[in-house]
């Protein structure tokens, strides 16, 4: 099953200047040492009429469950970026992006979380509906075409996840 693989998917670890250290860590295994990082990636998929591809997180989530977001995911080891957030977009909405690129990235440390990371934003502008959406039955309970008013909203009641992180994303 698709849940045991996770389970045994390995992350690189990589030093404060994001460079990879040679260690891997274990997908989710939160034991991080002051120093070190993984990467995840967050795709934003734009039409060009301005809306935006989001998903629902499935409510049996064990954090922010029910709460909207854009795809993405952990950056596999020896994956680099881009191809990560093309694989996670695929898989979470079975849309295939080429056209765009790298937006920003930020880094956060939670020591004690022993979880430190850097996300690095990607935007790509592409014409998709509605039918051309296959979500992922078992990370996505549903998803939306959504203006920037509707994403705001969702910020303001405080289920869009990472909204403050990515804000200049939807608004550059």
């Amino acid at each position: 099953d698709v849940k045991g693989d996770k389970n045994m998917e390995l992350w690189d670890i990589y030093d404060e200047n994001k460079e990879r250290t040679g260690a891997t860590m274990k997908h989710n295994d939160w034991n991080m040492k002051p120093g070190e990082f993984h990467l995840t990636v967050l795709g934003v998929l734009m039409r060009p009429d301005g809306k935006y591809l989001i998903t629902r997180r499935r409510m049996d989530k064990e954090w922010a469950a029910g709460w909207w977001e854009v795809p993405g995911g952990g950056v596999r080891a020896g994956e680099d970026s881009l191809d990560a957030v093309i694989r996670e977009i695929k898989e979470e909405t079975g849309v295939d992006v080429t056209e765009g690129g790298y937006a920003f990235s930020y880094k956060r440390v939670n020591p004690e979380e022993k979880n430190n990371y850097f996300v690095d934003i990607y935007k790509f502008i592409l014409d998709f509906d509605e039918s051309d959406v296959k979500t992922q039955e078992e990370e996505v309970s549903g998803f939306a075409i959504a203006d920037i008013e509707e994403i705001k909203r969702y910020a303001d009641q405080g289920i869009f996840l990472h909204y403050e992180s990515i804000r200049q994303v939807f608004e550059g």
